[in-house]
């Protein structure tokens, strides 16, 4: 946008000939992201989507993470890191006091996130499926999910997860998590009313294929309402609970 166009559009808000929400948009429209030369930030998705772009820390420079964090942070107030170890949450830790490292997870979280409201469950079949599960709970809490944590529920037990039926009834979505054959969501998703997002991990024997297996579990499924995302996604499963979550929480006004 030149300098005469953005002189007229602001001459036109004089004017009252244009809203202020249509001139927010606009603005929030042009450029929309930081150049830091190894990455281009980008500033401008909170506007899209609600939730600000999330950094993923694997193969990224100490200078890297702080700088791209900080451009997340002075926009939106916080950030979220996916995939980091103890190393970068030191690392992050001296420039953002106000950090926190869900170390099962492997997530930092800067900041504080969204105000928390509608309930996600995250269900796992197992324990060892757990480090997957709490990327998906603490992506949801951070964009502003309540968050039930019911674990090893799986199918080889499956009265323990009867034993949860009246928690699990009430939540807005829910996400299932499970390795071995991955026959979690299945069943979830057959005995609620809800949407289901499965998320298959690589847990599991050597037939499991490092995730291979359950995932085509998932996505063969003969149970409507189930969505699938990656193995080992738990940020993508929390990061769509969300979404949905608010839409749901939004056509309830």
């Amino acid at each position: 946008m030149t300098r005469k166009e953005l002189l007229d559009l602001l001459e036109l808000f004089r004017k009252n000939e244009i809203e202020p929400a249509r001139l927010a948009d606009l603005l929030s429209e042009e450029q929309g992201f930081t150049d830091l030369g190894h990455a281009k930030v980008d500033t401008s998705r909170t506007n899209r989507t609600g939730f600000p772009e999330v950094v993923y820390c694997r193969n990224k420079t100490s200078e890297e993470l702080v700088q791209i964090t900080g451009e997340l942070y002075k926009k939106s107030g916080y950030a979220l890191l996916t995939k980091a170890n103890s190393e970068q949450y030191h690392t992050v830790q001296k420039h953002f006091s106000d950090s926190v490292f869900h170390e099962r997870a492997g997530v930092i979280v800067v900041g504080k996130g969204l105000e928390q409201r509608g309930l996600v469950s995250v269900l796992t079949g197992g324990t060892s499926d757990i480090p997957v599960a709490e990327e998906a709970a603490v992506t949801a809490e951070v964009f502003g999910c309540v968050v039930q944590r019911i674990f090893d529920v799986g199918v080889a037990g499956i009265h323990r997860l009867f034993s949860q039926r009246d928690q699990i009834g009430r939540s807005n979505v829910i996400v299932a998590v499970a390795g071995m054959e991955g026959a979690l969501p299945s069943v979830v998703s057959g005995l609620f009313p809800i949407p289901v997002i499965g998320v298959p991990t690589s847990v599991g024997y050597g037939a499991n294929f490092d995730g291979m297996t359950p995932l085509l579990t998932m996505l063969n499924s003969c149970a409507p309402g189930i969505s699938v995302v990656n193995i080992d996604n738990g940020f993508g499963a929390g990061y769509l609970a969300s979404l949905i979550n608010r839409k749901i929480l939004d056509a309830s006004l």
